[in-house]
């Protein structure tokens, strides 16, 4: 059988063909998955999409009237597909439940880090010969309190790294992380945990409870001086709001992965383009804001795993089996 991929990278390709090697063919493709590209999908019974798919329901009639059964998706996140339309079209959907946690709490310290120490205005100072240290004072983390929003595997693995640091930690979550209250976690109340924190760095899904979990209110309770961070989905900020309080001169930094509006835009070459999003175009000019595109999960050990739970989800479908990584089921 012949699976067509969507929003493979050049990375990944070679990856993705070569685990599927003496099983199933694999049509690897750059563009994603919407409205515009799913006709290519015709005629495959299954298709494989990326993070930034559209799965709407107008999507998925689209796919199904071309024969598509079954879709599994390379991310944990899956708020873009409409899981009552794929059930309803009798389509089994698969995503990917686990991969290493490590990558993107490794990265969203990299951003912490970068924004902290001034890192791309450094690198861009010395670039041209510039070995000024003046505008580049950072802090030091020890000592101080890091607020985790969302303790579950990454927000866990996020903390053991603060812990490392000699942070106070602070947690907020529906359910207490044990391993978290080992290292000396203190859970209290989202209010609190902004007032209190020097970092704040966001764990936690995107659902409609937790859509704007950073809005206008939250931002003007951080600390004047507070670092954010956001690794995991950008629907989790309010950005106009976010940018109205930049723009007042508030905050030490912001590192930012994602972007609540990134779809279309991340994981694409728009460098010869007018940028139309006004807020984005106004996010990126902050000297003390860094934005990358949504590649905190970007390592071989993550990638690899994301792949080996999108071979097992395909033979999961022709066995009629169902697992943890699925959402809807093979009838």
């Amino acid at each position: 059988m012949e699976i067509l991929a969507f929003g493979v990278t050049a990375d990944e390709k070679p990856l993705l063909e070569q685990a599927f090697a003496g099983t199933h063919e694999v049509r690897c493709l750059e563009v994603f998955l919407e409205e515009d590209t799913a006709p290519i999908a015709a005629g495959y019974e299954i298709v494989s999409s990326s993070v930034n798919a559209d799965l709407s329901g107008r999507v998925l009639r689209m796919l199904a009237a071309g024969g598509t059964k079954m879709i599994t998706q390379r991310s944990t996140g899956f708020n873009n597909i409409d899981l009552d339309e794929a059930r309803r079209l009798g389509m089994t959907v698969g995503r990917v439940s686990y991969y290493s946690p490590y990558a993107v709490a490794e990265f969203a310290w990299a951003l912490a880090m970068a924004v902290n120490r001034r890192l791309l205005r450094a690198t861009t100072r010395t670039r041209d010969f510039d070995f000024r240290l003046n505008g580049l004072m950072g802090r030091d983390f020890h000592g101080r309190t890091a607020g985790v929003l969302g303790t579950g595997k990454i927000g866990e693995a996020f903390t053991r790294i603060a812990h490392g640091f000699g942070m106070r930690l602070l947690g907020w979550d529906v359910v207490q992380n044990p391993a978290c209250l080992e290292l000396g976690m203190t859970y209290v109340d989202k209010d609190e945990l902004l007032e209190s924190s020097d970092l704040i760095s966001l764990h936690v899904p995107l659902l409609e409870s937790t859509r704007h979990l950073i809005d206008a209110a939250a931002l003007r309770r951080m600390r004047d001086d507070a670092i954010l961070v956001n690794s995991s989905r950008g629907g989790l900020i309010d950005t106009e709001a976010l940018v109205d309080e930049l723009r007042a001169g508030r905050f030490e930094g912001v590192g930012l992965d994602v972007y609540e509006a990134e779809a279309g835009v991340f994981f694409m070459d728009k460098s010869l383009e007018a940028v139309e999003d006004d807020t984005l175009a106004r996010l990126v000019t902050f000297p003390h804001v860094v934005v990358t595109s949504h590649q905190a999960y970007y390592t071989t050990d993550a990638v690899g795993q994301i792949i080996d739970a999108t071979v097992a989800n395909v033979a999961d479908y022709l066995a009629g089996r169902r697992s943890e990584n699925t959402l809807v089921p093979p009838e």
